[in-house]
Protein backbone atom coordinates (compact mmCIF):
# COMPACT_ATOMS: atom_id res chain seq x y z
CA UNK A 1 0.00 0.00 0.00
CA UNK A 2 1.63 3.52 -0.95
CA UNK A 3 1.62 6.58 1.22
CA UNK A 4 -1.42 8.11 -0.10
CA UNK A 5 -3.50 5.13 0.07
CA UNK A 6 -2.63 4.61 3.86
CA UNK A 7 -3.32 8.26 4.08
CA UNK A 8 -7.11 7.82 2.08
CA UNK A 9 -7.99 5.04 4.57
CA UNK A 10 -7.42 7.46 6.95
CA UNK A 11 -9.21 10.57 5.77
CA UNK A 12 -11.41 9.16 3.13
CA UNK A 13 -11.17 11.79 -0.10
CA UNK A 14 -11.12 14.62 2.05
CA UNK A 15 -8.97 17.20 0.48
CA UNK A 16 -5.12 16.60 0.50
CA UNK A 17 -2.16 18.72 -0.31
CA UNK A 18 0.02 16.27 -1.89
CA UNK A 19 3.77 16.86 -3.60
CA UNK A 20 4.60 16.11 -6.63
CA UNK A 21 6.40 16.23 -9.46
CA UNK A 22 6.07 16.14 -14.03
CA UNK A 23 8.82 16.04 -16.52
CA UNK A 24 8.11 17.91 -19.90
CA UNK A 25 10.84 15.34 -22.26
CA UNK A 26 11.36 17.22 -25.05
CA UNK A 27 13.33 15.79 -28.14
CA UNK A 28 13.94 18.66 -30.68
CA UNK A 29 10.78 20.12 -31.20
CA UNK A 30 8.40 17.18 -29.51
CA UNK A 31 7.18 16.62 -26.37
CA UNK A 32 6.40 13.36 -24.90
CA UNK A 33 2.87 12.82 -23.52
CA UNK A 34 0.64 10.16 -22.58
CA UNK A 35 -2.60 9.29 -22.91
CA UNK A 36 -4.61 8.72 -19.15
CA UNK A 37 -6.53 5.69 -18.78
CA UNK A 38 -8.67 7.39 -15.73
CA UNK A 39 -10.27 10.40 -18.11
CA UNK A 40 -8.61 9.40 -21.73
CA UNK A 41 -6.70 12.87 -21.69
CA UNK A 42 -3.12 13.31 -22.72
CA UNK A 43 -1.06 14.40 -19.98
CA UNK A 44 3.15 15.01 -19.60
CA UNK A 45 4.82 12.12 -17.33
CA UNK A 46 4.18 12.61 -13.42
CA UNK A 47 2.45 11.69 -10.17
CA UNK A 48 3.10 11.80 -6.27
CA UNK A 49 5.96 11.54 -3.78
CA UNK A 50 6.64 8.88 -1.48
CA UNK A 51 7.76 8.90 1.80
CA UNK A 52 11.84 9.08 1.55
CA UNK A 53 11.96 10.87 -2.01
CA UNK A 54 13.24 13.97 -3.31
CA UNK A 55 11.72 15.49 -5.78
CA UNK A 56 14.08 15.16 -8.30
CA UNK A 57 14.08 10.81 -7.62
CA UNK A 58 9.95 11.42 -8.05
CA UNK A 59 10.46 12.49 -11.23
CA UNK A 60 12.50 9.96 -12.89
CA UNK A 61 10.74 7.38 -10.58
CA UNK A 62 7.32 8.11 -12.24
CA UNK A 63 9.00 8.77 -15.98
CA UNK A 64 10.20 5.21 -15.61
CA UNK A 65 7.04 3.83 -14.57
CA UNK A 66 4.64 5.58 -17.29
CA UNK A 67 7.26 5.89 -20.43
CA UNK A 68 9.82 3.14 -19.57
CA UNK A 69 12.11 5.72 -20.43
CA UNK A 70 15.55 6.69 -17.88
CA UNK A 71 15.59 10.60 -17.75
CA UNK A 72 19.24 12.50 -17.25
CA UNK A 73 19.44 16.16 -16.55
CA UNK A 74 16.41 17.76 -14.61
CA UNK A 75 16.10 20.98 -15.05
CA UNK A 76 13.63 22.97 -12.91
CA UNK A 77 11.01 24.97 -14.37
CA UNK A 78 8.48 25.93 -11.99
CA UNK A 79 6.49 25.10 -9.07
CA UNK A 80 2.83 24.78 -9.61
CA UNK A 81 0.58 25.40 -6.83
CA UNK A 82 -2.46 27.08 -5.28
CA UNK A 83 -6.68 26.28 -6.30
CA UNK A 84 -5.98 27.33 -10.31
CA UNK A 85 -4.71 23.16 -10.13
CA UNK A 86 -6.68 21.47 -7.34
CA UNK A 87 -8.76 19.04 -8.60
CA UNK A 88 -11.32 16.24 -7.72
CA UNK A 89 -10.19 12.64 -9.13
CA UNK A 90 -12.87 10.79 -10.96
CA UNK A 91 -12.87 8.44 -7.61
CA UNK A 92 -14.20 11.48 -5.31
CA UNK A 93 -10.69 11.78 -3.90
CA UNK A 94 -9.77 15.79 -3.56
CA UNK A 95 -6.15 17.21 -4.35
CA UNK A 96 -4.34 20.23 -3.91
CA UNK A 97 -1.30 19.47 -5.17
CA UNK A 98 2.10 21.50 -5.06
CA UNK A 99 3.81 20.29 -8.50
CA UNK A 100 7.44 20.51 -9.39
CA UNK A 101 7.85 20.86 -13.35
CA UNK A 102 10.73 19.67 -14.93
CA UNK A 103 12.29 19.40 -18.21
CA UNK A 104 15.16 17.44 -19.82
CA UNK A 105 16.15 16.51 -22.91
CA UNK A 106 18.67 13.79 -22.19
CA UNK A 107 16.90 10.06 -21.72
CA UNK A 108 17.22 6.65 -22.49
CA UNK A 109 15.79 3.54 -22.96
CA UNK A 110 13.03 1.95 -24.57
CA UNK A 111 9.35 3.68 -25.10
CA UNK A 112 6.47 1.48 -23.57
CA UNK A 113 4.08 0.10 -25.75
CA UNK A 114 1.40 0.44 -22.84
CA UNK A 115 2.52 2.47 -20.00
CA UNK A 116 1.08 2.12 -16.27
CA UNK A 117 -1.12 4.78 -16.24
CA UNK A 118 -1.39 5.78 -19.85
CA UNK A 119 -2.69 3.66 -22.79
CA UNK A 120 -0.15 5.21 -25.17
CA UNK A 121 2.88 7.27 -24.86
CA UNK A 122 4.44 9.36 -27.64
CA UNK A 123 5.97 12.25 -28.76
CA UNK A 124 4.17 15.02 -30.33
CA UNK A 125 5.15 18.25 -32.35
CA UNK A 126 4.90 20.94 -29.70
CA UNK A 127 2.89 23.21 -32.43
CA UNK A 128 0.40 20.01 -32.78
CA UNK A 129 -0.64 18.75 -29.93
CA UNK A 130 -3.51 16.78 -29.62
CA UNK A 131 -7.25 18.54 -28.88
CA UNK A 132 -8.49 16.32 -25.86
CA UNK A 133 -5.30 17.33 -23.33
CA UNK A 134 -4.75 18.91 -20.26
CA UNK A 135 -5.39 22.68 -20.37
CA UNK A 136 -2.21 23.61 -17.83
CA UNK A 137 -0.44 20.84 -20.26
CA UNK A 138 -0.50 23.24 -23.18
CA UNK A 139 0.72 26.46 -20.80
CA UNK A 140 3.75 24.32 -19.36
CA UNK A 141 5.09 23.37 -22.96
CA UNK A 142 4.94 26.45 -23.87
CA UNK A 143 6.86 27.78 -20.78
CA UNK A 144 9.28 25.25 -21.45
CA UNK A 145 9.87 25.76 -25.07
CA UNK A 146 9.34 29.45 -24.45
Amino acid sequence: MSYIEEIRALVGSRPLILAGAMVVIMRDDEVLLQNRRDEGLWDLPGGFMELGETLEECARREVLEETGLAVGELELVQVLSGETYAYTCPNGDQVHPVTAVFRSRVFSGQLAADGVEGSEVRFFSRTELPGEIYLECREIIEDCFG
